[in-house]
């Protein structure tokens, strides 16, 4: 008995750890050996089974697979014994209900109801660790099904024990804060809860507070990302506080964990533009730290692009700041990464960043650019990157000669690519980037109005032309997107309107936009009407 208990006790551990091999629950065998495992005196034995449910059970299926034979019972009836095999039932309990309805409803009506009663007993347990558990039970519950938990009293007691252990030293006080985060997370209700609970003030306490071990802040870190998710006031309530060296710390902690929770934390407040205009939170140490995280490997990388992106797509001081530090040429090489995460969220970055951006700005980062790697993002195997390149290049040209001569460098080549992403693509979103990049393109010179107005009129393999096909499309943004570059490229003060607006009529645009004046869109349906009387002077009216 004594060596059964021994390798009960070592496997438990094994299995405990995220390293561990997934335990396979789709064989008959293995349940039935799961299942004699819960079922044994020993309380090693079944301590270990209800770790390895922990740590294995993930999906639906095994989920229900495991209540069907009865697991979630005998879990249940384990809650009786011992501390730690309480404590081990409580955890696999959780593992079970999460995201799965028909297991909660199991869990919540079987038996009259005594799970969910048993569980919110223990919420006054003698043990931190079981009142702990018994909150990640009851959360899971919650967040699944969450009318089986209608009593705000008992809501509000939830919050209120997660806060008050985050108080407790060792395991329980580093567990409590993801405990804390994963249940509000997407839940609006219990963001309220926790915010009118004082949450933020608490979360903020603590880490004014210092020396708290890695995992705590981490996880405090996190738990104010999701209060930041929903509630606008959520974010203005940590911005007012005015503490920004606590997220400068933070992005510059030993741990890679703590540096990554930060910069999501900073990702969510900076959703609100005017509360950060309000709260004066971030400062010039935080965006250099933000920009130091670059160097960083890829995890760290994607979670700094993520705030970054955020917050330089309003305010043109951090942009400033941002360029003055080498940021923007980061973001161009890290567009280059051969992580498609990494390579997407720069580029993403890199869109937001030349959003309204100054001219000065502009042709800086158009100085580190070249035409074909731009042209390579463009034709990105990732469709995401497809869309988010087409992006950035709509905002790099909106408004800025210099920047629209760019694109014609290397003989043309980026404009080259977008007909032929245009043409090829079947992503509406990559049609609408696309088609408002030439329609800024449209704005420039002669040169430039010709070289889009041929791209957009040439036939392409189905015999129709690019133009013609989405001012066609169903989509709203895709139509208005269409009918600005017929705008752009037919404005009577320039030299060659004439000519395009002849060679426009033979093509059948006009034909079509006069169908248009009608659109359902409001949008498509002024910008129609500005199309159309742009071309009455140069004798295109009724009979066009």
């Amino acid at each position: 008995v004594q060596v059964v208990d021994a390798c009960a006790r070592s496997l438990k551990m094994i299995y405990m750890s995220k390293l561990a091999p997934k335990y396979d629950f789709s064989k008959q065998d293995s349940l039935d050996f799961l299942l004699s495992l819960l079922n044994s005196k020993s309380e090693s034995v079944t301590g270990l089974g209800a770790s390895i449910i922990t740590q294995s059970c993930q999906r639906g299926l095994e989920q229900e697979a495991l209540c069907e034979i009865g697991v979630l019972k005998k879990l249940q009836k384990l809650l009786g014994g011992s501390v730690n095999q309480r404590d081990a039932c409580l955890e696999s309990l959780a593992t079970l209900i999460k995201s799965n309805p028909v297991v909660t409803r199991m869990f919540v009506e079987g038996d009259g109801g005594s799970g969910l009663s048993s569980i919110t007993q223990l919420l006054n347990d003698r043990y931190p660790r079981g009142r702990l558990l018994a909150c990640m039970c009851l959360s899971a519950v919650w967040n699944t099904s969450p009318s089986y938990l209608k009593d705000v009293r008992l809501k509000k007691r939830l919050i209120a024990i997660l806060l008050e252990l985050l108080s407790e030293p060792g395991q329980v006080g580093d567990e409590s804060p993801f405990a804390f985060a994963r249940l509000i997370a997407g839940n609006e209700e219990a963001q309220r809860l926790a915010f009118e609970s004082g949450a933020v003030e608490k979360f903020c306490g603590l880490l004014k507070e210092g020396s708290l071990p890695a995992k705590r802040i981490e996880g405090i870190f996190l738990a104010l990302a999701e209060l930041c998710t929903k509630l606008r006031h959520c974010r203005s309530k940590i911005l007012s506080l005015k503490e920004p060296d606590l997220v400068r710390e933070a992005l510059s902690h030993d741990s890679s964990e703590v540096r990554i929770a930060a910069c999501i934390c900073l990702r969510n407040v900076s959703r609100s533009a005017k509360s950060l205009r309000e709260g004066l939170f971030l400062n010039n140490m935080i965006m250099i730290a933000l920009i130091r995280l670059l160097d960083e490997f890829s995890s760290v990388q994607v979670a700094a692009l993520s705030a970054i992106s955020n917050i330089v797509v309003n305010f043109a001081a951090h942009k400033s700041i941002f360029i003055q530090h080498g940021g923007a040429k980061q973001l161009i090489d890290l567009s280059g990464s051969m992580d498609s995460t990494v390579r997407l969220n720069a580029v993403r970055a890199l869109k937001n960043l030349v959003f309204l951006v100054d001219r000065k700005s502009k042709k800086a980062i158009s100085s580190e650019l070249t035409a074909s790697f731009l042209s390579s993002l463009i034709c990105d195997a990732e469709p995401l990157i497809q869309e988010q390149a087409l992006g950035f290049l709509r905002n790099l040209v909106d408004g800025s000669s210099e920047s629209i001569d760019f694109v014609f460098s290397e003989d043309g080549v980026v404009l080259e690519v977008i007909a032929r992403q245009l043409q090829r693509s079947i992503i509406t979103e990559i049609y609408i980037q696309g088609m408002y990049a030439f329609s800024n393109v449209a704005t420039g010179k002669e040169l430039h109005k010709e070289a889009v107005l041929h791209q957009l009129i040439s036939s392409s393999d189905c015999g129709q032309s690019i133009l013609l096909k989405f001012l066609q499309n169903n989509n709203n943004q895709l139509r208005t997107a269409a009918v600005w570059s017929v705008i752009n490229l037919t404005h009577p003060s320039s030299a060659g309107a004439s000519s395009r607006v002849a060679r426009l009529r033979n093509a059948g645009i006009y034909s079509q936009i006069k169908q248009m004046l009608q659109d359902p869109c409001l949008d498509v349906k002024l910008r129609a009407r500005t199309a159309v009387e742009q071309s009455i002077p140069f004798g295109c009216g009724s009979t066009c």
